[in-house]
């Protein structure tokens, strides 16, 4: 018995890489439910709020002010999507042509901001790799640009795409639900292709071979002769990065824009006034940076506790500024009806993060100068070479899982399933509105009853 180390560095990312993913599926399935039961008739919404909302446990004073807040916070909320959606009702065909035709600007404009943001960053990468061997004493500040111009590029790309998405949106007229589902659909796609146009970027480079020499190792041996380690560095320069620009929104934007609006009373500063908490940008950065945990973690194990770390003081930073440098929204929020969405976005960034983690491990050959897989051809490679070691019963019965004769009627299965599932929350649906229903029949018996003892009452 022996420790295989490229095996258990393999397992490893599969573990942490699942466990994410059954995770992320169960509170996903969770929010499903809620909004499945509780997402659907508004009047149920206004009565359990007016009637049932009010928590008589509670007895000091601060926190009965602040469910007060909260009731009539969720109230507002309500009334304004009612407002808007009779607003979109009453539109004529005019307006709906003068609507639909600024949203299909907006939409080449957007498009044209995320064609910009990808051919930079195609072009930063590719200057930094070209150049960044260029070390010597007398130029080490501006090899240092050099070696993190992508990181900055793609630092500032998040943080000027958003501004521009945020901006444009309130032009094409959405209700506050989907506004904030779209924006941050945009800008979680800029933020992700980025990543991908970064990691294309260095593989072009990576696997560009000129000489039979290179070609004989399957990737440029002259220039990376440790490339995992290279992708590695880049993802944590992406971290550092995303970690300073939140830091220095925070100290050098948010603190001194509410100095100026607390003692200056100038008209211009008046009118900016207070910076709003965007709930979209705030989940948007986590979700940005936990992709980059899960891509990294494989060519970086330490990743996940600098990660770590820089999210317990994110927590805090983000708290004292809520506190103390922001405003309420001007267009009430229902933020947890979007907390299902949210889940489904850091699905998408777990299911992108599985193409360039599968791509490293089973196309691109690893490095032969470091790491755990310096002697396979590809980092998979690990696993033929364990199995091939085993009994010959045990290595016919892992081929014969991995044979198509047991992928196809499991995957048949596996359809059966979901259908099955599908079919049993139709059903669910229906109960529901069965059950809606016999709660409207019998409050109408009620008011029935009342009137029949009213009447009694009248004419004894």
């Amino acid at each position: 018995m022996r420790y295989n180390l490229p095996l258990a560095y393999l397992l490893a990312t599969f573990a942490y890489l699942a466990l994410s993913l059954i995770w992320i599926i169960k509170r996903s399935v969770d929010g499903f439910k809620q909004n499945l039961v509780h997402g659907e008739d508004q009047f149920q919404s206004y009565c359990n709020k007016v009637f049932a909302g009010w928590d008589f446990c509670i007895t000091d004073p601060n926190a009965a002010r602040l469910k007060h807040r909260s009731l009539l916070y969720e109230l507002q909320t309500d009334l304004e999507e009612e407002r808007l959606k009779q607003k979109i009702a009453d539109r004529t065909m005019k307006e709906k042509l003068h609507i639909y035709s600024l949203r299909i600007c907006i939409n080449i404009i957007v498009f044209a901001v995320l064609s910009g943001c990808f051919y930079s960053i195609y072009r930063a990468t590719a200057f930094s790799q070209e150049n960044s061997n260029d070390v010597s004493d007398t130029n080490f500040q501006p090899n240092l640009l050099v070696q993190y111009l992508p990181s900055i590029v793609i630092t500032l790309a998040n943080f000027i795409a958003p501004l521009i998405f945020s901006f444009l949106i309130r032009l094409e007229d959405y209700s506050p639900a989907f506004e904030i589902r779209l924006t941050l659909m945009r800008c979680v796609f800029v933020r992700l292709a980025n990543i991908g146009v970064l990691l294309f970027s260095l593989w072009s480079h990576i696997s560009g071979c000129a000489t039979d020499k290179c070609k004989a190792c399957g990737y440029n041996y002259e220039l990376y002769p440790c490339w995992e380690s290279e992708v590695g560095q880049e993802m944590y320069k992406l971290t550092i990065f995303d970690f300073i620009i939140i830091l220095a929104v925070t100290l050098f934007l948010d603190f001194p824009r509410k100095l100026l609006v607390t003692h200056c009373s100038c008209k211009p500063v008046q009118w900016c006034g207070l910076r709003e908490f965007g709930i979209s940008d705030n989940v948007l950065e986590i979700v940005y940076g936990q992709t980059i945990c899960w891509i990294g973690t494989f060519f970086s194990p330490l990743l996940p506790a600098i990660v770590t770390i820089k999210y317990f003081i994110i927590f805090y930073i983000k708290k004292i500024s809520l506190m103390h440098t922001c405003k309420t929204a001007a267009r009430p929020l229902r933020a947890s009806s979007s907390n299902f969405f949210f889940l489904v976005v850091l699905l998408i960034g777990l299911v992108l993060a599985f193409i360039p983690l599968g791509i490293s491990i089973a196309h691109i050959s690893s490095s032969k100068a470091c790491g755990p897989f310096r002697s396979f051809n590809t980092s998979w490679a690990v696993v033929p070479d364990t199995v091939s070691g085993f009994p010959a019963g045990l290595q016919q019965v892992l081929h014969g899982i991995a044979s198509e004769a047991f992928a196809v009627p499991f995957f048949m299965v596996i359809c059966l399933v979901m259908f099955y599932f599908i079919a049993l929350a139709g059903a669910h649906k229906r109960v529901v509105e069965q059950l809606r229903e016999q709660l409207v029949m019998e409050s109408r018996d009620k008011l029935f009853l009342i009137r029949k003892i009213t009447e009694a009452q009248r004419h004894p």
